[in-house]
């Protein structure tokens, strides 16, 4: 097991699933942390955070000094529940809000600033410095935690990410489902080339494509990974 950078004393297990959006990573984490006694910390929910105030201030997505200026007297706050993530968004809930159309997208192109990801890095550090968590991302295993004790890799694909998010949403005139696809595709390109912490998976990571699998197939892979490198002493079910 690893070691805390305070020290010789041990640190409870972190699990780091990264993969592109759509690709189920809430699904897995929320799944994981359930089945393990976990805390699930969701920090996609964080650049969404920041996004939403972005919007309500009416910021340029491209401004990165003007982001940084915002994330200097912005809190965010994730409570970990049950059934997901209560969002605070200094102080006040935007569970639901961060989880609008518009404010995914504009996530997306808040995220590519290199200060800004490393602002939020150390907030997402601080968050599970003493282990025992499920953290999902894009670069959970490559930035945030590179020591991770384990490392998914949740990946499909964008034909069947757009496919599953295009029966999860109300489809409209506007948002039909090639729509959605074609916007799976640009985020991925922008992940996969920004310049600070790129969407790829660790050397170490178990990578799991689950463009031909159930849901249960892949919870259950993903359970038989954590297993294969988590002592059963340190799992709580």
């Amino acid at each position: 097991m690893s070691e805390t950078t305070t020290g010789t004393a041990k640190r409870l297990p972190i699990i780091a699933i990264d993969g592109p959006a759509g690709a189920g990573k809430s699904t897995m984490a929320a799944h994981l942390a359930r089945r393990f006694g976990f805390l699930n910390l969701e920090t996609g929910a964080m650049y969404r955070a920041l996004a939403l105030k972005a919007i309500e201030n009416d910021l340029d997505f491209g401004d990165e000094p003007a982001l940084m200026e915002l994330a200097a007297y912005t809190r965010i706050t994730l409570q970990p529940q049950f059934e997901g993530n209560r969002v605070l968004l200094d102080g006040v809930d935007v569970s639901r809000r961060v989880r609008d159309e518009d404010v995914t997208a504009a996530a997306s192109r808040v995220s590519v600033h290199p200060q800004l990801r490393t602002w939020m890095v150390d907030q997402q550090r601080a968050l599970g410095s003493k282990g025992g968590v499920v953290m999902e991302g894009r670069d959970i295993g490559t930035a945030v935690f590179p020591d991770a004790e384990v490392k998914i890799f949740l990946d499909a694909a964008p034909e069947v990410r757009g496919n599953r998010r295009y029966h999860q949403t109300s489809p409209t005139k506007a948002v039909t489902e090639e729509s959605i696809i074609a916007d799976l595709k640009e985020r991925d390109s922008r992940d996969r080339n920004r310049a600070e912490s790129p969407l790829k998976a660790a050397e170490d990571a178990v990578i799991l494509d689950s463009t031909a699998m159930t849901l249960n197939e892949v919870l259950t892979a993903a359970e038989e990974v954590v297993r294969a490198h988590v002592p059963e002493p340190l799992l709580h079910k």
